[in-house]
């Protein structure tokens, strides 16, 4: 951890790089205006459109901004309407600043072996959140058709008040009117291209069979936090990520099971951890599909959620549980996009995405009698679909094995199941949890108890804390028998059975 004076500093060498790269995105943008509308930049700049509407903008530093006049001229072209577009001015962007190895950002493009293109891309995702007014240029309309120009993309949100840039205006920045090298972009913004592979920016695409380029251009909340502070936030549960990190202070000595169960999860633990490698270096790309799916069932609390987060600890890998009350909507094709939204973000991460009670889910497809049912199984095909190729750990976990569609069970690499507690497993969980503590009163057999009452360790634990707060109810150093025996009976009556 940083003291205050490093990261002071280490922001500050930060912004300095990011400063020289907005810089550069400016007389980037700047050429490509004024080459747009066949002017150099700086001169004055002739709009296409009707009226004398003028937009003048300032840049930072002592660059200035071309100023766009519209003029009756008929559509804007790049030099005069019968050059070719190879005798057009000059289609390439500026050079890139050199980089700054000191900052997080000069680190990170040498790490990923960025291209120029890249960091363009990447300036102007950062450029909203950063320099706003910097885009404000592309708002200029055209006149004739009352809009803005269509070769400049860009969205409007509904509270920021400046220009959002989409793939398009990635493509006008960087190709203008060159065919070819709008292609190129193309495969630099692609899933597997380092800026998205390594998670550096996100398109969103709300409007299926709209162009791809119209795609809203996003860089990643963690991207942002380590070009500013140096360090990478995880992603926060919010409507737009509806899943939770989840992490256990537990380890494996904590965790009960029998010795089957403990096998498929141990076979589970080794494919997180050496799958890539497996898949690499043994060949085994060529036959098998990247990724592992397993179902974890069993009753309430025998373990599955602790497991999953043991699984993740033990591998390096962050572990995040889907909320499912923010996936599931009654409005048709919502529940698909929200669980894009996790998808699309853990694509190239090594994270194990776990779906407690994943019946609410992927439940079983029924038979179509209404549209309604066709949706319903349209929407578990797609689900089925997603899973099967997230490349890394998906875990389902459900109480009841039978709820889940067969058509899962199929896929899943292995099936877990967590059974409840043998006698001398829950004495194992009742000394665990408690003995540990030196706040046992002598009268308490934990032996007993565990022989007598068959709970599972998420009701045991239930049992020990309700046993601590009613001796601390009662003024007591110590918990007796009789705070756990009436523990138990609560838990009992919530299971519906009697003591």
């Amino acid at each position: 951890m940083w003291t205050g004076d490093e990261q002071r500093r280490r922001v500050a060498v930060n912004a300095r790089a990011l400063e020289r790269e907005l810089s550069w995105l400016d007389r980037v943008l700047q050429l490509r205006i004024g080459a747009h509308f066949g002017q150099e930049a700086g001169d004055t700049v002739s709009a296409t459109g009707t009226g004398t509407d003028e937009l003048r903008l300032a840049a930072g530093g002592a660059v200035s901004r071309p100023t766009l006049v519209a003029s009756p001229e008929g559509r804007a072209s790049e030099g005069r309407a019968d050059q070719r577009p190879d005798q057009r001015p000059d289609q390439r962007p500026s050079a890139p600043p050199p980089l700054d190895l000191d900052s997080d950002h000069g680190r990170l493009v040498k790490s990923l072996g960025l291209t120029p293109d890249d960091r363009l891309v990447l300036a102007l995702a950062l450029a909203p959140h950063l320099r706003p007014q910097l885009l404000d240029m592309l708002f200029v309309r055209n006149r004739n058709l009352d809009r803005g120009f269509s070769e400049f993309g860009g969205w409007k949100g509904r509270a920021h008040g400046g220009f959002l840039p989409t793939a398009e205006t990635a493509a006008f920045l960087i190709a203008g009117e060159d065919l070819s090298r709008r292609v190129q972009l193309r495969r630099t913004l692609e899933d597997d291209a380092p800026l998205r592979r390594n998670g550096l920016i996100r398109l969103d695409h709300d409007a299926p069979g709209e162009p791809w380029f119209c795609a809203a251009l996003h860089i990643t909340a963690e991207t942002l936090d380590l070009l500013i502070t140096g360090e990478s936030r995880k992603p926060d549960y919010s409507a737009g990520f509806p899943a939770k990190l989840i992490t256990t202070r537990l380890c494996w000595d904590d965790l009960v099971l029998d010795s089957d169960a403990l096998e498929e999860v141990q076979s589970l633990t080794t494919w997180a951890r050496h799958g890539e490698a497996l898949m690499r270096d043994w060949h085994l790309d060529k036959s098998l599909k990247p990724g592992y799916r397993s179902l974890f069932f069993g009753p309430p609390g025998t373990g599955k959620t602790l497991t999953a987060t043991l699984i993740g600890q033990a591998v390096g890998a962050d572990v995040y549980r889907i909320d499912l009350s923010m996936v599931v909507s009654k409005y048709i094709g919502e529940t698909e996009k929200n669980l894009a939204q996790v998808f699309d973000q853990a694509e190239h991460r090594r994270w194990i995405l776990f779906f407690d009670e994943a019946d609410a889910l992927f439940g079983k497809r029924t038979a179509t009698s209404s549209s309604n049912d066709r949706y319903a199984n349209q929407e578990v095909s797609y689900l089925l679909q997603r899973v099967e190729d997230f490349p890394g750990t998906v875990i389902l976990a459900t109480n009841l094995k039978g709820n889940i569609d067969e058509a899962f069970a199929r896929r899943f690499q292995s099936v877990v199941h967590f059974p409840m507690p043998d006698a001398d497993q829950r004495l194992r969980l009742w000394e665990g949890m408690v003995r540990h503590t030196g706040r046992l009163a002598p009268d308490v057999d934990l032996h007993a108890l565990a022989e007598r009452y068959e709970l599972a360790g998420g009701a045991i634990a239930n049992v020990v804390r309700y046993g601590a707060l009613n001796a601390v109810q009662a003024g007591r150093e110590r918990i007796e028998s009789a705070d756990l025996r009436k523990g138990v009976a609560k838990e009992l009556r919530k299971e519906g059975r009697m003591v």
